[in-house]
Formats: C-alpha cells, structure tokens, sequence
C-alpha cells in the first residue's frame, strides 16, 4: 500500500507528513519501482522509506537538505509537496499565471502551485492564497494525490478519525482501496 495509517484504526489526518511519507506515497503510486539505493547518511538502507526516496531523486521529484542530508522526518511543507507531485508528474508547463498573493512567481515552486490549481488539486487555503510554507497533513497530500490521478472515491475508509463529511474523506478511501492504505 502507499501509507499504512498510523496504528490501529487511525489515518492521523491532521498529522504533519514528513518528506519520507511523501516520497513514498508518490513511490508506491508509481507502482514501487526498483531502484538502487541512494546514498543519504541518513536513510538507512533497510528504512521503508529507502526505495523511495532513491527512486524520487533518480527521477528528479527532490534532492537532498543538502549533499549528504535527506532529512526523512523533516516536516514537508505545502511548496515542497505540490512540487514533488508536479515533478512526478513530468512537470507539466502551467497554461495560466499565477493568482496566489503568496506564492512569488520566481520561487522553485510557483509553476508546481500554478499547475496543481489548474488541474484541480488544490484551490489553495483561502481565494487568495496557498500558504506555501505551511505544514502539510496527511490528509492534504492524499488528497492532492488523488485529485492529481484522478481517483474516484470507494466508499468508506474505516478510520475512526476520518469523519464522512471531511473534505479528504472520499481521498483516504481512494487511498485504502488503492493499497495506499491500510489502517494499521
């Protein structure tokens, strides 16, 4: 599966993801490919994280914090995780300029941002604005995720913490029914 929740019956929402969760939620959407190993003195070849994230700097989603640094339990921010998404997805030129008042259109992630509200993925935190540099949940990049696959929505996920009325509802169990997800 992409992500397996965070114990029990519980997805943790409202968690922040780190940047290994999200390189291997777009790793195992991929499919899982084999990769070889990178070499990050902080990712432990047997982490479960290892593949992914060799796979996603092979293929140009991310680099490092620097040379020798990946920092796999760093908080991922809401640039960083419609970045790796837009570059997994070949990095498709935006069509439109950007509207968001607080995304500079010289910053790394202005066509990731411009591209995922083109295509539906995210209509940013307010009308105005997207919120660049704040925490991503859980539930915010599976719902990008989905939004950017095109997934469909399978009924409930069965987590005690995901209400059915909740915005990422339908995306988690999108995420359940597509292995991303089991709940333990």
């Amino acid at each position: 599966g992409i992500t397996t929740g965070v114990g029990g019956s519980s997805f943790g929402s409202n968690s922040t993801v780190t940047r290994a969760e999200v390189v291997t939620f777009l790793w195992r959407a991929a499919g899982s490919p084999a990769v070889s190993v990178g070499s990050f003195a902080d990712v432990d070849s047997g982490a479960y994280y290892a593949d992914a994230v060799a796979w996603a700097v092979a293929n140009g989603i991310t680099s490092g914090t620097d040379e020798n640094t990946f920092s796999p339990n760093a908080p991922c921010t809401r640039a960083q995780v419609v970045t790796f998404l837009w570059r997994a997805m070949g990095s498709p030129e935006p069509r439109s300029a950007g509207t968001f008042t607080d995304v500079n259109a010289s910053s790394y992630y202005a066509k990731a941002v411009r591209w995922a509200l083109e295509n539906g993925i995210t209509s940013g935190t307010s009308a105005t604005t997207f919120e660049p540099n704040a925490v991503c949940t859980r539930a915010q990049v599976v719902t990008f995720l989905m939004r950017a696959l095109d997934g469909r929505s399978y009924g409930s996920a069965g987590f005690a913490d995901v209400a059915a009325s909740s915005y990422y509802a339908d995306a988690v169990a999108w995420a359940v029914a597509n292995g991303i997800t089991d709940g333990t």
